[in-house]
Parts: structure tokens; C-alpha cells; sequence
């Protein structure tokens, strides 16, 4: 046993070491590199084509952050889709809300510390773990605790928001629980950045476990998979989705980035990683498509891009028969 605990001691070594030189590169990535990159790229954009559409600040950060939302969302439902999980982002998200509405109320008293999305995060987060649980830990049908989640977390939002009622946060919540392209600080898009890279890390890491527990569970376990962990890693990467759409999506409508360009990309992929790499394609055509036509009809942006996604989906239904 000790010579087990000794020749395993190197691994664990190598792999700390490794998880903190990535994240000392992707920091340095962000705060560094990153605003260089986005500069450079936006002004030579704006230089080509001399649009105010891209040539706008803000709807400069809305585009960087609608495509990465583009990527991370559809790649991590098409996970969530096949496992019949789909109501997982409504849950996930309406406990960011509350994260979102505690981030207001405590930004508004200590200005250090106001970043609702940061909130979010950690809300989101637990809020994954608590769902594990219960999914583990209890003999309740697979929907009840997602309803349970769901209800609660937006219950304690409402609380939050009731009792902050003299803050006047109307507007920033507002953008939060609708979606608002026009809300989206650099810092934000920072974040983005990083959620993103996270996400495509966690799912370029575990791809063949997620892949073989979502289409044979108990062979997985057989095989002596580690399911527990995975289904953790699943659902928080889920959750870092979740609060990174939240920004041009809302809380209300960011569940579907997850399931609808998955849905659609399934009517006509033959296999799973073709229908992977479809429904980005198809999450970045209802982004793009989206964040336009919300600004040429003037409509929220989240709705918009909601629109656009069901429409490239009822194209592929109709394509397909």
C-alpha cells in the first residue's frame, strides 16, 4: 500500500503543478494578452468595414461575448440534451438570479465588493452540487430536484429583491433577468474569456467519460468510471455556462443556448461529435443572427437570439422530413 501512495505521489505532483501553470497562463492570458488581442482585432475590424455596428464599444462586447456563449453553450448541451437533462440550465440559472440579485443588494453597501456576476457564479455552483446530491442522496424522481432548485433558487431572488427595495438596482436586474447586449462591461467579457477556456479545458479533458456515461451509464460504471465525478463535472461546468450567458441571454431565457441549437444540430447529424461541432455552428447563427436583429427591430437581445434559434431548429425538422 505504501508503495502504491509513493508511486502515485509524482502523479499528483505533476498534476497540481499543471493545474497551476494553467491557471497562471490563462490569467496572464486575460488581464494581459487578452485586451491587446480584443483591441487590435476590433480595430482592424472597424477600420475594414467602417460600420457602427462594430465599431461600437458596447456592441463590440456583446459580440465577443454572444460567441463565446455561441461555443460553450451548445457544447456543453449537447451533453446535457442526450442525458435528458435539458431542464438542468432553467434550474441552474434561476439560482444565478439569486446570486445576481445578493451581488446587487451587497454591491450597493460595500462598493468593493459589487460584482453580481461573481455572486452568480458561486450561487450557480453550489447550487450544482446541492442538485448532485439530491440526485444522489434521495429517492426522488430525476425532475423533482430540478423543480426544487428551480423554485428555490428563484424564491430566494424574489426574497432578495423585496428586501433590497429601496436600492435602486431596477435597471442592472432588469438586464439580468432578460438579457441586455448593451450590459456588458469589459470586465464581464474578462470573465467570459475565462469561463470559456474552462469549460472547453473540462470538456477536452473528460470527453470520452461524458461521452460513454451518457450513452451507457451502467457500462460506464462496469468499467469502473468514476460517474459521481463526472456527472460533478458535468453539471458544474453547466453552471459556468449558465452565468456566462446570462448576460446577453437572462436568466429567464439562457436555458435555451443549451438545448435548442443541440436539438436542432440532432435532426441532422448522423453521429454525436458531428452533431457536436453542428450545433455550435448552429449557437453561433442564432447569436449573430440574433444580436442583429435585435438592434435593426429593437428588441431584447436574449428574446432575439431565442427566435432566431428556434427558427434554424424548425428549418432542420422541416429539412429532415
Amino acid at each position: 500500500m505504501a508503495i502504491e501512495i509513493l508511486q502515485q505521489r509524482p502523479a499528483v505532483t505533476r498534476a497540481t503543478l499543471g493545474g497551476l501553470l494553467a491557471v497562471v497562463i490563462v490569467g496572464t492570458f486575460i488581464y494581459w494578452a487578452f485586451p491587446i488581442a480584443f483591441d487590435a482585432f476590433w480595430g482592424t475590424t472597424c477600420t475594414a468595414i467602417g460600420s457602427w455596428l462594430v465599431c461600437s464599444t458596447f456592441l463590440q462586447h456583446g459580440f465577443t461575448t454572444g460567441i463565446l456563449v455561441g461555443i460553450a453553450a451548445p457544447l456543453v448541451g449537447a451533453y446535457v440534451v442526450n442525458r435528458q437533462m435539458a431542464l438542468i440550465g432553467e434550474a441552474l440559472a434561476h439560482t444565478a438570479f439569486a446570486g445576481v440579485a445578493i451581488g446587487l443588494v451587497v454591491g450597493a453597501s460595500i462598493e468593493w465588493a459589487n460584482y453580481p456576476l461573481v455572486f452568480a457564479l458561486a450561487a450557480a455552483i453550489l447550487s450544482a452540487i446541492g442538485l448532485q446530491y439530491l440526485a444522489v442522496k434521495t429517492d426522488a424522481y430525476g425532475d423533482v430536484p430540478l423543480a426544487i432548485i428551480l423554485t428555490g433558487g428563484f424564491a430566494i431572488g424574489v426574497a432578495v429583491i423585496s428586501y433590497g427595495e429601496g436600492i435602486a438596482f431596477g435597471r442592472e436586474l432588469h438586464s439580468y433577468l432578460f438579457g441586455n447586449i448593451l450590459f456588458v462591461p469589459f470586465e464581464n467579457v474578462q470573465l467570459m474569456v475565462a469561463l470559456t477556456l474552462v469549460v472547453l479545458g473540462m470538456v477536452a479533458l473528460s470527453h470520452k467519460q461524458l461521452l460513454f456515461i451518457t450513452f451507457d451509464r451502467e457500462a460506464a460504471q462496469l468499467a469502473r468510471i468514476n460517474v459521481w465525478f463526472y456527472d460533478m463535472v458535468l453539471i458544474v461546468v453547466t453552471a459556468l455556462v449558465v452565468v456566462a450567458a446570462m448576460q446577453i441571454m437572462g436568466a429567464i431565457l439562457v436555458a435555451a443556448m443549451l438545448v435548442i441549437p443541440v436539438a436542432a444540430a440532432m435532426q441532422v447529424a448522423g453521429s454525436f461529435n458531428r452533431g457536436l461541432l453542428l450545433a455550435i455552428v448552429f449557437g453561433e447563427a442564432a447569436v449573430l443572427g440574433g444580436i442583429f436583429a435585435s438592434y435593426y427591430l429593437d428588441i431584447a437581445s436574449g428574446a432575439a437570439i431565442v427566435i432566431v434559434a428556434m427558427l434554424i431548429y424548425f428549418a432542420a425538422v422541416l429539412g429532415t422530413r
